[in-house]
């Protein structure tokens, strides 16, 4: 079996027959050696669309969560319901308290679910800093170094520490991403890219020891990014000569309808529906 990378929540929908778009993300992977659910979205359309699109949420091997904002975790509980007890893979700081501000107003934008409410359901957190084989030939990354000049990180988000101390900008020292060692090469696919896709690129190929990615999926955050870091990354791309850029969720139209002009066939839409085979 190849492996198969099926986009279940996102904030357009691809797939024209019965699925649901929402502002979040979640990807279905299925490899030959098992499924897994890389993030969750918000909570309304995972079940949903895993359903019109034939993909079984009880058949997950474990749960992979890239960072803790509602729009990656909100669907956790439905999922649990189906799935009964599964190890869920992410980073000690998950449940962080997080806001978003912009132009006088604030809202909340961290997991909405507690961690006890979730073990109930079957949640059995496996929380850590360091690179980890979820199962065989995927991988989560761990922490990313912030190593490039250019990638700020986003302004508008703020994170409560413990003790009450407010960070702003909000680190997002656990957004987290996912590897994935399949025939045609290594694949990488980003939850929201909060450390930066050219941080996440070069850390990925230096942990797996490669020269070249195949595809990199999902959420890129260059919505929110400078001009800069736009051009940055695309200069990124070229280099390591990436063959499929299928962007979702927080890379915005404009941004996105600019890599398609780029890189033409190359590049896909990632909305939900949308299919990539390796």
């Amino acid at each position: 079996m190849q492996t198969k990378l099926t986009i279940l929540c996102e904030n357009s929908v691809g797939e024209p027959f019965g699925v649901i778009g929402e502002h979040g993300f979640a990807c279905f992977v299925e490899t030959a050696k098992g499924n897994y659910l890389f993030d969750t979205g918000q909570g309304f359309a995972v079940v949903h669309n895993a359903i019109a699109l034939k993909k079984d949420l009880g058949s997950i091997e474990a749960i992979m969560i890239s960072h803790g904002h509602y729009d990656h975790t909100g669907g956790l509980p439905a999922v649990l319901q189906i799935r009964g007890p599964v190890d869920v893979w992410g980073h000690p700081d998950l449940f962080m308290e997080r806001t978003w501000s912009s132009k006088g107003k604030s809202r909340f934008v961290g997991i909405r679910y507690n961690r006890s409410y979730l073990e109930l359901l079957g949640a059995n957190f496996r929380l850590g800093t360091e690179m980890a084989e979820v199962g065989p030939g995927v991988f989560l990354t761990g922490e990313i170094p912030r190593t490039s000049g250019f990638e700020k990180g986003d302004a508008n988000l703020t994170a409560c520490l413990p003790d009450g101390e407010k960070v702003h900008p909000d680190p997002l020292k656990d957004d987290l991403s996912l590897m994935i060692d399949s025939d045609k090469g290594l694949i990488l696919v980003l939850g929201c890219a909060h450390a930066g896709m050219v941080n996440i690129i070069e850390y990925a190929l230096g942990k797996m020891n490669r020269d070249q990615l195949y595809a990199i999926i999902g959420g890129t955050h260059l919505g929110f990014s400078s001009d800069e870091q736009f051009e940055e990354t695309v200069k990124v791309i070229e280099q390591y000569k990436i063959e499929r850029i299928g962007v979702s969720h927080c890379t915005g139209l404009a941004r996105a309808s600019r890599l398609s002009a780029k890189f033409k066939d190359r590049f896909f839409f990632g909305s939900v529906g949308s299919v990539l085979e390796a």
